[in-house]
């Protein structure tokens, strides 16, 4: 596969880290952490329990991009955990890139919630969950997009994307 940006998307609590760690791994691809490129001030907000707004995304959203056109340069696959929960930010997160994928991992708001209230996270709390299915636009259908139930197994995710990317 020549380098291409996948991004795995959804809310928080969906597995993106998880996934995206093992797709990275099994195609020798770069895994970027959305989150570690957050600067203080949105980890700060999001700690009190605020939601981000568009424009404290923007510069996040620019951090990724050099982020991963610094690993494509490397001749490496990026792959990427980021909510990217509007059409506008997956819109300006690709637009540099001439091969993208995306990963869509869909769950309920009572399953995910259910999971973030068991784990242990930096700033992100389900109390924050709500905004951001209240914000979410599902990506449309399309040969670049592969949307998952959460439902499924990590494993069995993983077995499925992996096997996407390889017949797309």
């Amino acid at each position: 596969m020549p380098p291409n940006l996948v991004i795995l998307m959804g809310v928080s609590g969906c597995g993106k880290t998880t996934l995206a760690e093992q797709v990275a791994s099994a195609i020798g691809g770069v895994f970027l952490e959305g989150d570690s490129f957050h600067p203080p001030e949105n980890k700060e907000k999001m700690g009190a329990g605020i939601p981000l707004t568009d424009e404290d995304r923007w510069p996040w959203f620019d951090r990724l991009i050099h982020a991963a056109q610094a690993v494509i340069e490397t001749g490496s696959s990026p792959v990427l955990a980021c909510s990217a929960l509007k059409q506008a930010y997956r819109d300006y997160l690709v637009r540099p890139f001439a091969a993208h994928r995306l990963v869509y991992l869909k769950g309920s708001y009572e399953l995910i919630k259910g999971r973030m209230d068991s784990r242990e996270h930096e700033y992100m709390t389900s109390t924050l969950l709500k905004s951001q299915f209240d914000i979410l636009e599902e990506p449309a259908p399309g040969p670049g997009v592969l949307a998952l139930s959460i439902e499924e197994s990590p494993d069995e995710l993983a077995r499925r994307i992996l096997e996407w990317l390889a017949s797309s």
